[in-house]
């Protein structure tokens, strides 16, 4: 990291900025297309003690997210919060205050019943839902994806 002032190193300093955000961002390669292709999604996660972080998603049953990922791939992702922009008397004075988290891992469906429940119950715990129950229907009409993180960081400029 450039700015290695910037960086959050403690584990609970990363799930603070984790908890904070509202939307995380995946990022794949369409090789039908040879394109880069970015979608916000709602998000749950899992932060083991021992710094494993695991990032839960829902999604349809179809759609271009899914013919990219197929069975799994590589992805990359990003989420941020806390934006204050701060004015400066000339243009390059202006800065932004902001936390983020980035990162890569492997992204997959999930077949599995119960991790597939998991996984939507860390959704809706992170969004303020934990312990609603989710019907057998809603469950059929609903694709989980799970991103296993293998690498990530954290940034804050908030002076």
């Amino acid at each position: 990291m450039r700015k290695a002032n910037r960086e959050i190193k403690d584990r609970d300093g990363l799930a603070a900025v984790i908890e904070t955000c509202d939307a995380c961002r995946i990022g794949l390669i369409d090789r039908a297309s040879d394109e880069v292709y970015i979608v916000p999604l709602n998000f749950g996660y899992d932060f083991a003690d021992d710094g494993r972080l695991t990032l839960w998603f829902h999604c349809a049953r179809e759609g271009r997210k899914l013919d990219i990922i197929g069975e799994g791939v590589k992805a990359g992702f990003e989420m941020d919060c806390n934006h204050v922009i701060t004015a400066g008397e000339t243009a390059c004075k202006f800065s932004m205050k902001y936390e983020s988290i980035i990162g890569t891992g492997f992204i997959a469906p999930v077949a599995d019943t119960s991790a597939r429940m998991h996984g939507l119950e860390r959704l809706m715990a992170h969004y303020g839902g934990a312990g609603l129950s989710f019907s057998e229907e809603a469950l059929a009409l609903t694709t989980v994806l799970r991103l296993d993180v293998e690498t990530f960081t954290g940034k804050r400029l908030n002076k």
